[in-house]
């Protein structure tokens, strides 16, 4: 099974580490990595064991972060949108997205950018049982689908895929199952398909359930996950900015490099998966395929890829608002 339930000493460091999310001054450069390590505390939007979170893990575990500088510690959200505000609102300093979010919270005031993005497809995937008959998301009227969380910003996707057919969240029945349930009920039969992500095929294939993928991509310009960081921060602080930047895309480039050797080297850094080797290589190579393909400068932001999904939310009521696109990313960390 792909998303572990985690034993009592595991859940109480992530409680721990979410209830104080501390961030101490100071900061050691790619240039001079002698000087002590700056810690700092990187919110993620679930579990930090997801192998969706892999350029992380072995941006920590391959010593990447060490080499810039940075003693990186985690803390854990609850999803997407509660990172990009709770990075906005200045309790964390970096944190993990989907790129859609500031879209969706900028416009309510929450002062957040990307600042790396990985990947240059959809983060978001449909996947549907094979024996749903579902060809199509017009196909999912009056059907049950899941998500992880009505907070996260694949759900969010999930309306944009359904507007763009004609859909609203009314003509289908949507279920927040959290980070096991929303697969689990896929392979039970309990929902015909996941609003989802790589790290959630293998385990329904591994139930024996045959699947089909069908890249967001097809349809509306939804993107990858990406780097969040507040406007202060960016301002303030652009070389701790930089420094966490390309010591993850160096993790990013590690799997599309050689995803298996990627994925034995990410389960020495996260041990839960010993045994389930073979969920992660999978994973990997869905990454690899569907969503990290498609940038001209690794971790850049095509900012018409953005004007259009911004366009699209505003149209089918999604947002209420556009904000100035200037406001929504920056590329200055990836060159």
């Amino acid at each position: 099974m792909l998303v572990l339930e985690m034993n009592a000493p595991t859940r109480r460091r992530m409680l721990q580490g979410a209830a104080a999310i501390t961030v101490s001054a100071g900061f050691g450069s790619l240039a001079r990595p002698a000087r002590a390590a700056e810690k700092i505390t990187y919110l993620f939007p679930a579990p930090p064991l997801l192998p969706a979170f892999g350029p992380i893990q072995l941006a920590k575990g391959k010593g990447y972060f060490k080499q810039a500088g940075l003693d990186v510690s985690y803390a854990v959200g609850r999803g997407g949108v509660d990172v990009a505000k709770q990075v906005g609102a200045g309790n964390a300093p970096l944190g993990g997205i989907v790129a859609d979010a500031p879209i969706v919270v900028r416009q309510n005031g929450v002062p957040v950018k990307i600042v790396c993005l990985f990947g240059g497809k959809g983060f978001m995937q449909l996947v549907v049982r094979k024996d749903s008959g579902i060809e199509k998301p017009a196909d999912l009227k009056g059907k049950t689908i899941t998500v992880m969380s009505f907070q996260d910003t694949t759900f969010y996707a999930l309306l944009g895929l359904l507007a763009s057919v004609g859909l609203t969240q009314s003509d289908v029945n949507i279920e927040s199952a959290g980070p096991v349930g929303v697969w689990q009920m896929v392979a039970t039969g309990k929902s015909v398909g996941m609003a989802g992500v790589p790290d959630w095929i293998p385990p329904i294939e591994a139930a024996g359930v045959a699947v089909n993928v069908l890249p967001t991509d097809q349809f509306f310009p939804h993107m990858a996950q990406a780097v969040a960081a507040s406007d202060q921060t960016i301002k303030e602080r652009p070389e701790l900015v930089r420094s966490f930047v390309h010591a993850a895309l160096h993790g990013m480039k590690d799997i599309m490099d050689d995803p298996d050797k990627a994925a034995s080297d990410f389960v020495k850094f996260v041990p839960e998966w010993t045994g389930k080797e073979n969920q992660v290589k999978e994973a990997f190579v869905y990454y690899d395929k569907l969503i990290y393909p498609g940038q001209k400068v690794p971790g850049a932001v095509d900012p018409q890829r953005v004007a259009k999904l911004q366009d699209f939310y505003l149209a089918k009521g999604i947002i209420q608002k556009k904000s100035p696109i200037d406001d929504l990313f920056t590329n200055q960390f990836v060159m």
